[in-house]
Order: structure tokens, then sequence, then C-alpha cells
């Protein structure tokens, strides 16, 4: 049991749970302003969109890091590095999947449209809302930077 505790009260861990619920639930807002719609599995499990999830989660992490051990440790170095690696990707691959999938689904529509909605071969459309911009990587990372120090505040992890 002291496991469970000693995970439920590691400041790091709850500072990147924190950080990622926080985008999430700021993902909401903006995805229902955007799209106007609200649906639960894509408010807890959703990719892509306004900020990023992964880059606050990572963000989290290396600012909690910093807090706890300074910008010299051990601990740091590895936050920075991960974190670095996710916000590049979320920009960059992830990002250009998305768009390929874009490509695609006209395609793909263009392509069901000749078949005369042949239900024999009917494609589901790819998922869009892969990757992120710049700008949803930068909220993100204000998201992220700004949620250990909230965090700090709970008294446990004072």
């Amino acid at each position: 049991m002291k496991y469970l505790y000693d995970l439920v009260t590691n400041y790091m861990v709850a500072s990147a749970v924190a950080g990622w619920f926080a985008a999430q639930v700021l993902k909401a807002f903006t995805g229902v302003f955007k799209l106007k719609k609200f649906t639960p599995a894509e408010f807890l499990f959703g990719t892509g969109g306004m900020p990023s999830s992964h880059t606050a989660a990572v963000c989290a992490l290396t600012c909690s890091s910093v807090i706890k051990h300074g910008f010299g440790s051990s601990e740091f170095a590895i936050c920075a590095t991960l974190a670095l690696i996710v916000m590049r990707d979320a920009m960059g691959m992830r990002r250009e999947v998305g768009e390929h999938a874009k490509a695609l689904n006209i395609i793909l529509k263009e392509y069901s449209m000749s078949l005369k909605q042949d239900h024999e071969h009917q494609i589901s459309a790819l998922r869009e809302l892969v990757g992120h911009t710049p700008l949803q990587v930068f909220a993100g990372a204000v998201v992220g930077i700004a949620i250990p120090f909230l965090v700090r505040l709970i008294p446990v992890f004072a």
C-alpha cells in the first residue's frame, strides 16, 4: 500500500498528470467553440487541438523536476530531453500525418462518390487532428509550466 501512496504523492507525477488533465479540459472548451460539439471520449482521449496536452504533460514534468531537483540534476536533463522530443514530434511528424489524412480524405470522398455509394466499398475517413501547430504547442508549454506551481500549493506536495 505504501507504493500506491508514494505514487499518488509523487510531486513530479502529479504535476505531469495535472498538466495533461488541465490541457484536456482547456481543449474541451476550445473544441466546443471550434467544432460546436462535445463528446466525453474526445475530451479524455482526443489528440490534436488547442492546447497540446502532450506538451503540457512533459513541460509540467520538466518544470517540476527543476523545482524539486534543480537545473543541474539528471532528472531535469532527462525530462528536458523528453520534452524537446515530444514537442518537436507534435509539430513535425504528427502534424504532417494530419495533413496527409486531410488530403487522403478528399481522395477517398471522391473515390467513394465514383462508386455510386457501393456499400461493399465503404471506406471510413482518416483522423485528421493528430498533430499540433506551433501555437498549440506553445499554449501547452505555458499550461505545463504553470501547473507545477499550482500543484505545489496542495499541502501534500508543499
